[in-house]
């Protein structure tokens, strides 16, 4: 799935999460509002579960633990009520097979690409991870970490971005310019 079919599909699944939300928070002309503010139930296993199915209906789980694709990529959602925390990852490459200067790239990318995503390593291998506690994440956050996970794997090694805005002060755009003004001038220089 190309990265624009991804982003449309999580797109119409925020909507579809967010109309549903929306209709069960709205009131008629001649509805009162409640007077205390409704608090969305915290986020469990189960309630996950639910949510990872209407992602993609043939994850599979494992106790905590699932595993799916996603525009050609698989994804691992793990979660521990007891600590309350939750991560979605995405495996990239094996640690050995990287040159060593796409190390100081991923850590730039963290610092103002990847956003709520990050590089990180583990167990002899690149990932792009998203963890939040588990408490406290909605359904728009669990669809928005997700396409950033698996955003973020699928521009490693180019724009490193998780598909969402660069923030300034970091050297992605700088990166970025510089590749491209280098692509041009190859391109230039080939024409002359």
């Amino acid at each position: 799935m190309q990265p624009l079919k991804l982003y449309l599909t999580i797109a119409a699944a925020t909507f579809v999460f967010g109309a549903a939300s929306t209709a069960q928070d709205q009131t008629g002309p001649d509805e009162q509002a409640p007077s205390q503010e409704t608090v969305p139930a915290a986020m469990d296993l189960d309630r996950l579960n639910t949510l990872i199915l209407k992602i993609n209906p043939e994850a599979t789980r494992e106790e905590n633990m699932w595993q799916f694709q996603l525009a050609e990529r698989v994804v691992y959602v793990v979660a521990d009520p007891a600590a309350d925390r939750m991560r979605i990852m995405s495996p990239i490459a094996q640690t050995g097979t990287l040159p060593p200067e796409l190390y100081e790239r991923m850590l730039q990318a963290n610092f103002d690409a990847a956003l709520d995503a990050r590089y990180a390593i583990a167990q002899n291998l690149v990932w792009s991870v998203f963890i939040h506690p588990l408490g406290s994440l909605t359904e728009r956050e669990l669809l928005s970490g997700t396409a950033q996970t698996v955003t973020a794997a699928i521009n490693f090694g180019t724009s490193f971005s998780s598909g969402a805005t660069v923030y300034g002060g970091g050297d992605t755009n700088g990166i970025i310019g510089r590749e491209l003004l280098e692509e041009l001038l190859k391109r230039e220089g080939q024409a002359l």
